[in-house]
């Protein structure tokens, strides 16, 4: 290894190479210089601890990049390190004991400092998605720092988790506060959460591994609840009510929920006509186009016009939850699209009251049109289970169906099997024909049946 005076002039001579090298000062032994061939400089200090000698492993401190630390402070930090290994000490060993005895809250706060700036790779190998960020934080604040916060990463145990995840499906971390001048958190765990929040402890500890904090992942070989996140789809009869509501709240209004003798009745407006909602034409059209497209909220909510194509009847979204997506329109999805007023200076199709920024929910006037629907408990992303359903139902088959909703994942669309009944049933009735056929003595349908008979 080559060894030279490390000093500014000389720091300034020294190229990188091809491969990692070392430049080792003269003066101070195991003081020296770490070159990366993308021309990184590292300051670091080597020394063999206890007694030393050839027979003792070489430890390294790094001491910080060479842009940052001069050559004399990188020296002092140096020599003050080497007194302490003759003092008896291994500061290499306490480093490392250092980082591994960092709290699980301290590593919930890494782990979401990486992933803001992209560094967590999902499974789909892409950055977490914002939304996602949003889910990770409110489990890490609601869930994980007041059970497992306090306790030393290298000292969480696998009964640690399985104990984390009864007590997050019995409703130990449920509460209900004041979060803003208005806002309100209410958290109720339940076992699709705790399954949930697990799988996000494993991603930690996975994170806390590549750190370097321990050598395993307790959340491993930890049986969880069955995460059977509930689906709700919308019948026929359940639409035409949902339709009738959207258009009564887009025409005449929905009646308020108000009690006539109850606190601040007084100050009612005395017309019944005036106690009436009404929604405006971007959301009603974003309601309709989550029931013809099967899209995501975000996904209608976040459409700009440019995103899309008229001519061919397509989205062309450049992300979602699963990259960039295109989606096919239907007819009334399309005219639906055509009919929505545009607005100067709105990029959005639908606008908000910021023409600058998407709207951020839907919740107000779902709330309202659920209500006057008679539908309660029906949430916003169950247009998209019910436009699957309805595709499944309608004999499309679940390849077409889950290319039509954007999935990654052939095993999402699987949820919608049951509805892809039409095979079936044509072939239970070809069998069901047969046999009844036979029962009465008469020859069978040919569309229905062929009979095979032997020689």
């Amino acid at each position: 290894m080559p060894t030279i005076k490390l000093t500014k002039r000389a720091l300034d001579g020294i190229r990188s190479g091809n491969a990692i090298s070392f430049w080792y000062d003269v003066d101070l032994k195991g003081f020296g210089l770490k070159v990366m061939p993308s021309g990184i400089m590292t300051w670091i200090v080597e020394y063999r601890p206890g007694a030393g000698g050839r027979g003792i492993s070489k430890r390294r401190v790094t001491l910080g990049k060479a842009g940052a630390l001069t050559p004399d402070e990188a020296r002092a930090i140096a020599k003050d390190i080497l007194a302490k290994v003759h003092a008896g000490s291994d500061p290499a060993a306490l480093k490392v004991e250092a980082k591994a005895a960092k709290t699980v809250a301290e590593l919930c706060d890494l782990y979401l400092a990486e992933a803001e700036q992209g560094n967590i790779i999902s499974k789909r190998g892409a950055p977490k998605k914002p939304s996602t960020l949003i889910s990770d934080r409110g489990r890490i604040l609601r869930h994980i720092k007041p059970l497992l916060g306090n306790k030393l990463v290298r000292d969480v145990s696998r009964s640690d988790i399985e104990r984390f995840l009864r007590d997050v499906a019995n409703g130990k971390t449920a509460v209900d506060v004041k979060t803003k001048l208005h806002g309100r958190a209410v958290v109720t765990g339940g076992k699709g959460t705790a399954t949930r929040t697990v799988r996000l402890l494993g991603g930690l500890f996975s994170h806390a591994i590549r750190l370097g904090m321990r050598p395993d992942n307790p959340t491993h070989g930890v049986a969880k609840y069955a995460d059977k996140q509930a689906a709700r789809f919308l019948s026929t009869a359940e639409l035409e009510r949902l339709g009738a509501a959207l258009r009564q709240a887009e025409s005449v209004g929905i009646s308020w929920q108000t009690k006539p003798h109850g606190p601040g009745a007084k100050h009612l407006p005395k017309n019944e006509n005036a106690r009436r909602s009404t929604i405006g034409p971007h959301t009603a059209a974003a309601i309709r186009l989550l029931i013809l497209t099967g899209c995501r909220l975000r996904e209608v909510l976040d459409l700009k016009w440019q995103h899309v194509d008229a001519e061919r009847g397509l989205l062309q979204l450049p992300d979602s939850k699963t990259g960039a997506k295109t989606i096919v329109l239907a007819a009334p999805a399309l005219e639906i699209l055509m009919s929505v007023p545009r607005l100067n200076g709105c990029d959005y199709v639908i606008a908000g009251e910021n023409a600058k920024k998407a709207r951020s929910d839907l919740k107000r006037p779902w709330a309202l049109v659920m209500r006057a629907a008679e539908l309660p408990g029906v949430r916003i992303h169950d247009l998209r289970h019910t436009y699957a359903s309805h595709g499944a139902a309608a004999g499309m088959g679940l390849t077409i169906v889950g290319r039509l909703l954007g999935h990654a994942d052939v095993k999402t669309t699987n949820r919608y099997s049951h509805f892809d009944a039409n095979p079936l049933k044509r072939a239970a009735n070809a069998v069901g024909s047969a046999l009844a056929a036979a029962l009465e003595g008469v020859a069978p349908e040919q569309d229905n049946v062929r009979l095979i008979r032997g020689k």
